[in-house]
């Protein structure tokens, strides 16, 4: 099988760093500067155990590549504010021996949140979930580090939206080849990717008020995660626990500092730190809203992270530029608004 990573950044790059390393084929998706940078001076990947340079073709879009091959597996590694995008791109690429991507290519979604998926299979007739527990940074064009140790991450795959076939099956075998991802393959992926997104809604605090390293910021994440629990709880949406997590994964993807490629934050503020103009906030904080808001269930501290991440994506703040304090104040405001009589429920 030929990989194609449509999104060669942090978590696209390490997948393609780890798959080309245990001599699989493998081609990079990326746009701008990095694929510049993809193209002329190959992958670059820091590890805990060295670093690698892996020259790869690299492209912008399917159309670079001819005919797609019947073999091809599709990764989408794109931020979700990034899907449609990619998703039209890609859908009606054609496919040798007839068709197009979107009718006979399997399409795995390696990304945070619920949604990627759900805009996929609105496209693609083959869609697959991944949970993706994969600490990496985009650390310049062409560089990408994942520092984690003794595995690069965990990810759980299954069909969208359950069930398990060979297409996983034979995915999964290669990425637990490579010797450094454990690749569960489950028929309830949706399972494990609800408990990262609980996870996830940390995100956005990071990005706006930084680490979450004290006590205040772990509370205030405390406060953020059972708001989303009492949400999808009420949508009756089962999701891992946090000891079934902690099994899964023991000390098996711990971060290791590596020289030259600090870990400054997650995905969110790596984006605030890169200056995008866009965050995946309305796909982590925004869907506990969204379903808040179809269950009945007011999201205060959700809704405001959503709103801050976006103000600060849009105005291109520092990120974790504003003081825990502040946040934690105006959370206060936000649960104290939605209790006063007459308030709208979220």
């Amino acid at each position: 099988m030929r990989y194609i990573i449509i999104g060669a950044g942090a978590v696209g790059g390490s997948i393609s760093g780890r798959l080309a390393g245990a001599g699989h084929e493998v081609v990079l998706v990326a746009r701008g500067a990095h694929h510049a940078a993809l193209r002329d001076g190959g992958l670059r990947l820091k590890v805990p155990d060295g670093e690698y340079t892996h020259r790869l073709p690299t492209v912008e879009g399917p159309d670079e590549l001819g005919q797609l091959r019947a073999d091809d597996v599709l990764v989408l590694a794109v931020k979700t504010q990034d899907t449609v995008g990619a998703l039209q791109a890609w859908g009606p690429a054609p496919v040798a021996g007839g068709g197009t991507a979107a009718g006979r290519l399997p399409l795995f979604c390696a990304q945070n949140g619920v949604e990627g998926q759900r805009l996929a299979l609105r496209v693609f007739r083959r869609v697959y979930g991944v949970c993706v527990w994969l600490p990496a940074t985009f650390v310049e064009p062409g560089v990408v580090s994942a520092p984690c140790a003794p595995l690069t991450g965990i990810l759980h795959l299954g069909r969208h939206p359950h069930g398990t076939d060979e297409t996983v099956r034979l995915v999964a075998a290669d990425l637990e080849k490579s010797g450094y991802f454990e690749a569960p393959v489950v028929p309830d992926v949706a399972r494990w990717q609800y408990a990262k997104l609980l996870s996830n809604l940390g995100n956005a605090l990071e990005a706006v008020a930084g680490p979450i390293a004290d006590d205040k910021a772990a509370a205030l994440y405390g406060r953020v995660r059972a708001e989303g629990e009492a949400v999808l709880d009420a949508a009756r949406i089962v999701y891992a626990g946090v000891e079934e997590q902690k099994a899964v994964r023991g000390n098996k993807v711990d971060l290791v500092p590596l020289d030259g490629a600090p870990r400054g934050g997650g995905s969110s503020w790596q984006s605030l730190a890169r200056g995008t103009g866009a965050i995946e906030a309305d796909y982590l904080n925004g869907e506990i809203a969204l379903l808040g808001r179809l269950h009945g269930v007011p999201t205060p501290l959700n809704d405001l992270l959503q709103h801050l991440a976006n103000t600060f994506a849009r105005e291109h703040r520092e990120p974790g530029s504003m003081q825990i304090d502040d946040l934690v104040r105006l959370t206060d405001e936000a649960v104290a608004f939605v209790q006063e009589p007459g308030a709208a429920s979220s």
